[in-house]
């Protein structure tokens, strides 16, 4: 009896000193819920009987679930039955907030867990969350959570067509949508490179001597239908897209006709019966973009038949002449007009290009980010797609997640589409310290990199902790276009401590002046050409020690044929960084003063794909000074605007 009394002792006292030390798992949940109301007690995972389902609707969910629990080393059957039970997680159907779709409730005691959803897409998201809260411990905290997404499509699109991206690759991507609540796969796989589909009707399309870049690198009718699949089971909509008739050089290679002309156009609709017929999908993206509609009939026809044949018609925008039937996916900035059309359905894109990107500056953007104009969807407000052109020839297919931040700016677009809001109009910006955005963008930032570290190991994920680095700044200095001119802030006897700055911003990438303002907002509010300004912080050491960081100052896109750095300098501008009063060199690269080519790796031009540069710290206070003069707001020409920006943050935190 006093050796029971000791054990029962001993498990409450260990539960006790676990429930004081574990962080709340639902304060790190991502995307965050609508709502959580806490409770008293613990369900333990241990304990759990079985999994049951109350309606075989959700029979598949509930193997699905068995699948997580046995990831984390739990047993535990299937079992079809009543409400109600002890030592449970019960799988229920419920009209979860009203009549929202996806919606589900989760109600955790210390003798069950309860899972409501009215579809199966809400109960497969109810499931997501329990994952996140699974913790090594295999305990989850009581609490009553509700939750539903703002935006009905919540997606991501790759281009393969340009690059070819192998199987592994894509479900990988997938995988990590599925986790995130993610819901729509938009697979763009044709263009002026490389048709990538196979056509049984046309096998020509993909024969290697009509691709100019992986040549022979295509995906197979089953290839396409194991995609399909693969999304399906996870309650993602898989949007294939072939382009038509612009980004199709390709296809008159192969062919050797114009889509416009009229044999070209009987041989796109038999492409499009053949598919149609194939695939089980609702949707055929038709791209329509960056094209001299010279047949007025193409799209019309080609839009009447698709329908005919039982899809819906996305394009681009803008793009042709479309039928206000066509759901149109905006990507630039001018096609606001459509959005105004109470008839026409439509995702947003605009500035969710990631091939743009800073990997620092994307987590930020798209976290302030307001998808569509709105808080939340709309009949006609579909949502979002983040977008990855990589038009620039990579290495191997790995590149892509290191040049580009896949990863982070999914979750960030996870957290945002899911949740809704965000800040009107597009910032680069986190802030001024202490600002109610600089602390909001913090606490998202702590769960991302949490969320880095518990799923991501062994997978590229560029990004480092940039919330709590302030830059003070001092200027604007007239340099009359002489990018070599000093001034006072890089010349000994001055102190940022005691000297009276200009403005205070948080950031490990600070965009001074956006590329494309003004849509963009970058840091300074009235940026001038011909100024030099300066950028100071303090870095705190415990002792000396080298440091790596990464430093950059014009980030390349992935899209253009950007010019490479010039030997011995940071960037075209005369960019230096100074610490402690050192001048930090640039790397010696690889393909110093090379004129863009899309047909020529990337090999060093980013910091996020380059090795970190060494830095000596002192032990105690160490001071960082960045210098950055800019002569013209325009760049040489469209393929190398003008990046006034700048990244210096302590790699891999």
């Amino acid at each position: 009896m006093k050796y029971a009394f000791l054990v029962a002792t001993l498990t409450l006292s260990a539960l006790f000193t676990w429930a004081r030390q574990a962080p709340d798992p639902y304060a790190q949940l991502l995307p965050m819920p609508r709502s959580v109301v806490r409770a008293p007690g613990v369900f333990d995972l241990q304990s759990c009987q079985a999994v049951v389902v109350t309606d075989r609707l959700f029979g598949k969910e509930a193997l699905v679930l068995q699948g997580y629990l046995k990831t984390a080393g739990l047993t535990v059957p299937v079992k079809y039955g009543r409400a109600g039970a002890a030592n449970v997680i019960e799988l229920a159907t419920a009209q979860a907030s009203g009549t929202k779709a996806e919606a589900y409730r989760m109600s955790v005691s210390k003798n069950s867990i309860v899972l409501r959803a009215g579809d199966r897409a809400g109960m497969f998201y109810a499931l997501a969350t329990l994952r996140q809260l699974i913790s090594d411990q295999k305990k989850v905290p009581a609490a009553e959570l509700t939750d539903w997404p703002a935006f009905s499509w919540r997606g991501y699109m790759i281009d393969a067509g340009r690059n070819f991206m192998p199987m592994h690759l894509l479900k990988q991507q997938i995988d990590v949508m599925s986790r995130y609540k993610y819901n729509i796969f938009h697979f763009h796989f044709t263009e002026d490179l490389a048709w990538r589909l196979q056509s049984k009707r046309y096998p020509q399309l993909t024969d290697p001597e009509t691709m100019l870049r992986d040549k022979g690198k295509y995906y197979t009718e089953q290839d396409l239908k194991e995609l399909i699949a693969y999304c399906r089971e996870r309650h993602i909509t898989l949007v294939p897209e072939i382009d038509m008739p612009g980004h199709s050089a390709a296809f008159k290679r192969a062919m050797k006709v114009d889509m416009q002309s009229d044999s070209g156009l009987a041989i796109v609709k038999n492409i499009i019966r053949e598919f149609c017929s194939t695939y089980d999908v609702p949707y055929l993206h038709i791209g329509a973009d960056e094209v001299k509609i010279t047949n007025k009939n193409f799209l019309p026809e080609v839009t009447q038949l698709i329908e005919s044949l039982g899809k819906k018609v996305i394009g681009w925008e803008p793009g042709g002449n479309f039928s206000e039937t066509t759901i149109r996916q905006l990507w630039m900035e001018g096609a606001t007009k459509v959005s105004a059309n109470k008839n026409i359905r439509y995702v947003d894109s605009r500035h969710l290009y990631l091939n743009h990107m800073d990997p620092l500056e994307s987590v930020v953007t798209i976290f302030n980010r307001q998808i569509c104009n709105l808080n939340e969807g709309s009949p006609t407000a579909l949502g979002g797609i983040i977008c990855a052109w990589p038009d620039r020839r990579v290495h191997r297919p790995e590149d892509i997640f290191i040049q580009n931040p896949i990863y982070p700016a999914m979750l960030a677009f996870a957290e945002r589409s899911w949740r809704g809001g965000g800040t009107p109009g597009w910032t680069a910006a986190i802030g001024a310290p202490g600002s109610d955005g600089a602390k909001t963008f913090a606490a998202f930032e702590n769960r991302l990199l949490l969320h880095k570290k518990r799923h991501f190991a062994g997978l590229p994920f560029p990004y480092a902790r940039q919330s709590d680095q302030v830059w003070k700044f001092f200027g604007p200095y007239p340099n009359a276009g002489d990018l070599s001119l000093a001034f006072a802030p890089e010349k000994p006897g001055f102190d940022p401590a005691h000297e009276k700055h200009v403005l205070e911003r948080v950031g490990g990438t600070l965009v001074l002046r956006h590329w494309w303002a003004p849509q963009v907002k970058g840091v300074l509010p009235d940026p001038r050409e011909q100024t030099t300004w300066y950028a100071t912080t303090r870095i705190w050491s415990d002792e000396a020690r080298t440091a790596r960081f990464w430093i950059g100052f014009n980030n390349i896109s992935r899209s253009y044929e950007s010019d490479s750095p010039a030997a011995g300098m940071w960037d075209n501008r005369g960019s230096q960084v100074f610490v402690n009063g050192q001048i930090v060199q640039p790397p010696a690269w690889s393909q110093a003063g090379m004129k863009g080519q899309l047909e020529r790796p990337l090999v060093d031009e980013g910091y996020e794909y380059r090795e970190p540069a060494l830095i000596r710290l002192k032990k105690g206070w160490n001071d960082v000074c960045i210098k950055l003069p800019i002569a013209s707001f325009r760049g040489a020409d469209w393929k190398n605007p003008q990046k006034w920006m700048f990244t210096f943050v302590e790699a891999g935190q």
